[in-house]
């Protein structure tokens, strides 16, 4: 999954946590993990894993390391570059990984080589996520314990030395705002990110007169509608969601061939629903859900009309950390 050398790595038994810095190049193409592309540790029950540059001295891969590590979290910052970026997994590792190798691979090409980083995935809180999908399933968002957890991400980020943070889930997006409330860093929200890029396009309507249509295709729809509609009507545009025959016929039909491992079957059914939207005259479809995001193959033609959130978050991330070294660089 990702490409490169990894220079030296060490297991240190922590809870749910993977930390690193990108000194290669990486990318993700697909599920699958390239034979010694990366190493993941095996501690019971979680891990974190610290990578580090040849130039570095390698942590001592002893029982004593553990209390090393905890001692380093009171007293100081595992990472402590001004760009630091902070990621809390979601209900897919894979899509948290797949966000990851596009941060790193962006990096690569727009001069931020050597992106430290942080990723938090917590095979708890992806539980609690895909149980708890929408507002509506949690009657008391103060004390319901996904909040927790994903307040107790944001804590830990914070603590370990991430200037920014990144959540690339479209569920816990949900929860945005009760979880960035009083955090300490730039907490970027990655609906945000793609409203604003559809808003700096300057795309023009199809038809003279009307507002630029953008479609918005989800599993989670009447939450995900709701926020994209607020957002992209404030900045002139409309939102086209399928309608009700559309979503019984085309996106329920194509979760349950993935449940059932018809990838071929849901993907053809993703097509038939693209294809509805852009008969109604959208300009872009929005496709906010991880589970018909990586549907489509790379070079489907569809795709050109298609917005994937992630790589609106990785941009919007690799520009918060330019700007922030160029403001380091200017102290």
């Amino acid at each position: 999954m990702f490409g490169g050398k990894m220079n030296h790595a060490i297991a240190l038994k922590y809870p749910s946590q993977f930390i690193g810095r990108s000194t290669f190049n990486h990318r993700i193409k697909n599920c699958s993990m390239k034979p010694n592309s990366i190493a993941f540790a095996s501690v019971k029950p979680l891990s974190v894993l610290l990578q580090t540059n040849e130039s570095e001295n390698p942590p001592d891969n002893s029982a004593s390391s553990s209390s090393g590590l905890a001692n380093c979290m009171k007293n100081s910052s595992l990472l402590g570059q001004v760009n630091t970026v902070g990621i809390i997994g979601g209900v897919s590792a894979t899509s948290t990984l797949t966000f990851a190798g596009k941060l790193l691979e962006l990096s690569s090409t727009e001069g931020e080589e050597n992106l430290p980083f942080i990723i938090c995935s917590d095979p708890v809180l992806r539980k609690q996520l895909s149980s708890c999908g929408t507002r509506n399933a949690c009657l008391d968002l103060e004390v319901t314990p996904v909040l927790q957890n994903l307040r107790s991400k944001v804590t830990f980020l914070e603590q370990s030395g991430a200037r920014c943070i990144v959540m690339p889930c479209d569920v816990s997006r949900i929860w945005h705002c009760e979880i960035s409330e009083g955090c300490s860093v730039p907490f970027l929200h990655m609906g945000d990110c793609v409203v604003t890029e559809l808003r700096d396009a300057n795309l023009k309507p199809i038809e003279a007169g009307s507002n630029v249509r953008i479609g918005v295709l989800a599993t989670d729809a009447p939450s995900t509608a709701r926020y994209y509609q607020e957002k992209l009507q404030n900045e002139g545009f409309e939102v086209v969601l399928p309608d009700k025959r559309a979503v019984e016929h085309t996106i329920v039909p194509a979760i349950e061939a993935l449940t059932r491992k018809d990838i071929e079957g849901a993907r053809n059914l993703l097509r038939v629903a693209l294809q509805v939207l852009l008969v109604r005259g959208v300009n872009v479809v929005i496709l906010a859900s991880d589970d018909l995001r990586y549907l489509l193959p790379p070079d489907d033609p569809l795709l050109k009309k298609c917005i994937d959130p992630l790589d609106a978050l990785a941009r919007s991330t690799i520009k918060w950390a330019q700007s922030t070294r160029q403001s380091q660089r200017n102290i």
